[in-house]
């Protein structure tokens, strides 16, 4: 699973070839949830709230990056680096 940020602990990462919706995977420490790009919504999993808000915040800032890196693992290509939360 290519990581593709991290950012205060929590790291964010795409599978190859995942099923839709279009998602990308986040975890903090030995939690881990799954978070929709179109909408932000949290598919399955859970993270601390905190930890959450933070995801949110970031993807939010870097939501049409995420879908150019979900059309890329679709096609088995390799990944863009995105900025970390600052």
């Amino acid at each position: 699973m290519p990581q593709i940020s991290r950012f205060f602990g929590i790291i964010i990462a795409m599978y190859y070839d995942d099923h839709n919706p279009p998602h990308f995977h986040a975890k903090y420490g030995s939690e881990e949830c799954l978070i929709a790009i179109r909408d932000l919504t949290l598919l399955s999993g859970r993270l601390p709230s905190r930890a959450l808000g933070m995801v949110i915040e970031w993807a939010a800032l870097h939501q049409s990056e995420l879908m150019v890196n979900w059309e890329l693992a679709k096609q088995l290509q390799t990944l863009n680096t995105i900025e970390p939360l600052m």
